[in-house]
Order: C-alpha cells, then structure tokens, then sequence
C-alpha cells in the first residue's frame, strides 16, 4: 500500500506542478482553459488507469488469501476427521484404560 501512496503523491505533486506552470504561462484564458482542460482529462485518465491496476492487485491478493484460507480450513477439518475416527474406533475398555492412565 505505501507504493501506492507514493505514486499518489507523486501524481498530484505532477498535477500541482502543471496546474501552476499553465496558471503562470503567458497565453490567453480561453486557451489556458482548454489546456487545463485536456491535463485534467489526461490526470483523470492515468489516476484511474492507477486504481483500476491497484483494484485489481487487491482483488488477486484477496482470492490467493482466501484460497489458502480454503485450504487450510480443509486441511483442518480432514485432521480433526481423522481424529475423530481414530477415537471411534477404539474399543470400550481401550477408552477406559486411556481415561484411567490419564487420570492419574
């Protein structure tokens, strides 16, 4: 996420930067209006081009977390499977030999 701030930042900096050089530039308002204009367009084009690649870094991070998540879930759930058939399977008096050793 700090990359992004930082081509943030650097962005509106370029964008301050350009604001100011055409504000100070020596032409006429209609002129300068049409160029603020069509910077403005470009800005709002390259920010969003920006987003659209930092939405779509969050979203393919977002699916590999969920999917290890998924996993990991799964891989539980067959442990505590096992486990439970591993307890079934004992006979009555093994259980009760197992419950008295650990009583003591």
């Amino acid at each position: 996420m700090s990359s992004g701030k930082v081509v943030l930042g650097l962005l509106a900096g370029a964008v301050a930067g350009a604001f100011a050089g055409i504000l100070l530039a020596p032409a006429k308002g209609s002129k300068t209006r049409k160029r603020i204009a069509r910077k403005g367009e470009d800005y709002y084009d390259s920010l969003k081009e920006k987003f659209d690649e930092l939405l779509d870094a969050v979203s393919d991070k977002f699916e590999e977390v969920k999917e290890d998540v998924t996993e990991y879930a799964e891989k539980i759930k067959e442990d505590v499977s096992d486990f439970a058939e591993k307890k079934m399977s004992k006979t009555p008096e093994e259980t009760e030999k197992n419950a008295k050793a650990t009583e003591v």
